[in-house]
C-alpha cells in the first residue's frame, strides 16, 4: 500500500439496493471484476485519498471531522489494503493492470463467457442468417467491410453477413480495426495490448502500430483509459476469433472519436489537421506493408429516442423517416464516397447520431475502394419506443 494513497481514476459507486446507506465500488474501466462494499461513512473518508496525504493524516483528518469518534487507524488500514488488493487505489496492484500487455475483457454478458456457449452463440447466428462461412480460398477482393458494434442479441444476425462475406473474400490475416471511440474526447487512440476474448488472445502488430505512430507523430496513446472499457472492438474481435481459430492473425486496434466540429462547422473533414494526417499516415503505413490488409469499420447507425436525448419515444412516423434518411447514407455509403457521404450527414446535422460515421468515413478515405455493396439493414426498437438504433452491414471491394 502506497504511503500517501490516491483512489485511481475509472470508480464508480452505485447503492446496495438491499441495504439504504451502502454502496458498491466498482470499475468502469474493466481491469477487474472485483467490487468493494463500503458504508456512505466509508465513501466519505476515501474521498480524502487523493494522493496529499499521509494514512495518519487521513485517520485524523476524519477524527476531527467526528469529533474524535473515529474508528482505531488498524480499521482504517485494514479498508485501504483491501482497496489495493482490488486494484482501487492509485498503487502496485493498479500499474500491474494498466500497463499490464493484455487488454482483459469488458463485454462479458453482452456475449456468452464461457468458449464452447460462444462458439455455438455465433455459429447459431450465421445459422439463422446468412449461413456458414465456406471454406475454400478467398479471392481477395474485399478491401473493408462496415459491420456493427450491437450486442449479439440485437444485431447478431447482421455481423454474420459483414463476416461471412470478409471470411469469403479476404486473404488478410492483418485486420485494421477502425472503430467507434464511445468513452474517450481524443480524435484518434491507439492501443499496443493484446485483446482477449473468452476464445483467447488476439496480438496486435507491434510493428504496424510503430510505423503508424511515426508517421502520424505524437498524441495516439495520451488516454491509457480509452480501450479498457470500449465494446467496439472487442465485439470484432469475438467473431474473427470464431471464423480464424486455429489459424494465427493479427488486429491493429484504432478509436476514432467524434466529428461532431466537422458537422458544426461544415466542410470536408480532411481541412482538420488530425484526420488529415491520420489518413495519410495509414495510407503511408500499408503502402510500406508487404501483405495484404483488410480494413474492418466498427459502427452503427443512427440512435434516436429519449434514451439519446430526443423528447417523445419512438414512433412509427419517427422510425420511418430514419429509416429512409438511413438507407440515403447507406447510398452514399455503398458508392464508396466518403465525401457525399459525410455530406448527407451533415445535411441533417446529425440530428439522429450516426455514431459510425467517424471510422467510416476515416476507413474510406484510407482504403480507397472502388466499390461498395450493402449486404443486411436492420432496426432495433425497443418495445416501449425508449430508444431505437440502426445498423448495417457493407462491403466494400478493390
Amino acid at each position: 500500500m502506497t504511503e500517501r494513497p490516491a483512489l485511481r481514476p475509472g470508480l464508480t459507486a452505485i447503492p446496495d439496493p438491499t441495504q439504504p446507506g451502502f454502496v458498491f465500488l466498482l470499475d468502469r474501466f474493466f481491469l477487474t471484476d472485483r467490487q468493494a462494499r463500503l458504508s456512505r461513512l466509508e465513501l466519505d473518508w476515501l474521498q480524502l485519498c487523493d494522493g496529499t496525504r499521509t494514512v495518519r493524516d487521513i485517520h485524523a483528518d476524519v477524527g476531527r471531522s467526528l469529533n474524535g469518534q473515529t474508528p482505531p487507524l488498524a480499521v482504517f488500514e485494514r479498508l485501504l489494503a483491501q482497496l489495493e488488493a482490488a486494484a482501487f487505489l492509485d498503487g502496485p496492484r493498479y500499474r500491474q493492470l494498466l500497463d499490464g500487455p493484455i487488454r482483459e475483457p469488458s463485454c462479458i454478458g453482452a456475449y456468452e463467457g464461457d468458449p464452447d456457449k460462444l462458439r455455438l452463440q455465433v455459429e447459431r447466428l450465421f445459422r439463422a442468417g446468412p449461413g456458414l462461412p465456406a471454406a475454400g480460398k478467398p479471392d481477395g477482393s474485399l478491401r473493408a467491410a462496415l459491420i456493427p458494434h450491437m450486442d449479439y442479441q440485437r444485431g447478431g444476425l447482421t455481423y454474420a453477413w459483414g463476416f461471412k462475406e470478409l471470411f469469403e473474400k479476404t486473404a488478410a490475416k492483418l485486420f485494421i480495426v477502425i472503430a467507434t471511440s464511445h468513452y474517450s474526447a481524443h480524435r484518434f487512440t491507439l492501443t499496443r495490448k493484446h485483446f482477449k476474448t473468452p476464445l483467447g488472445v488476439v496480438p496486435t502488430d507491434q510493428q504496424f502500430i510503430d510505423r503508424l505512430a511515426a508517421e502520424y507523430g505524437s498524441g495516439l496513446f495520451d488516454d491509457p483509459f480509452a480501450h479498457l472499457p470500449e465494446h467496439s472492438i472487442e465485439l470484432e474481435v469475438v467473431f474473427l476469433q470464431y471464423l480464424y481459430e486455429g489459424r494465427p492473425f493479427r488486429i491493429v486496434p484504432l478509436l476514432v472519436g467524434s466529428f461532431h466540429d466537422c458537422v458544426a462547422e461544415g466542410g470536408n473533414p480532411l481541412q482538420r489537421r488530425d484526420i488529415a494526417r491520420m489518413v495519410d499516415a495509414l495510407r503511408r503505413v500499408e503502402a510500406a506493408t508487404r501483405e495484404p490488409i483488410c480494413y474492418l469499420i466498427s459502427g452503427d447507425l443512427a440512435h434516436i429516442g429519449p434514451k439519446f436525448g430526443d423528447p417523445l419515444p419512438v414512433g412509427e412516423r419517427f422510425l420511418d423517416e430514419s429509416r429512409q434518411l438511413d438507407q440515403e447514407i447507406l447510398r452514399h455509403t455503398a458508392a464508396a464516397n466518403p465525401g457525399s457521404y459525410f455530406q448527407a450527414i451533415a445535411d441533417e446535422g446529425d440530428r439522429r447520431r450516426i455514431c459510425g460515421l467517424s471510422p467510416t468515413f476515416t476507413t474510406l478515405q484510407a482504403a480507397r475502394p472502388a466499390r461498395g455493396k450493402v449486404l443486411h439493414y436492420d432496426q432495433y426498437v425497443h418495445p416501449q419506443g425508449h430508444e431505437s438504433v440502426s445498423f448495417a452491414s457493407v462491403a466494400f471491394y478493390r
